[in-house]
């Protein structure tokens, strides 16, 4: 759903941006709001995406190495 929308409003801008080179200065304004929503829609999209792959099981995130045991003691206890 939200690909649509990003779609949309892709498009939307693209119509507004030709009005506005047209010489309609308030145009811009709607570019603006349209561009600020498909970023936003292309963000949570790539959000949902990404929980659904976790979910079904898609490659997990890295985890950091287990690193050595320290040693006990200290400065003291190597001498």
């Amino acid at each position: 759903m939200t690909v649509v929308a990003w779609g949309y409003l892709v498009w939307v801008a693209i119509d507004f941006g030709a009005t506005a080179r047209a010489g309609e200065g308030a145009a811009w304004w709607f570019v603006a709001l349209a561009s600020l929503g498909a970023i936003a829609c292309l963000f949570i999209a790539l959000l949902l995406g990404a929980a659904a792959l976790r979910t079904l099981g898609g490659p997990a995130a890295p985890t950091a190495p287990e690193s050595p045991p320290r040693p006990s003691g200290g400065k003291r206890a190597a001498r």
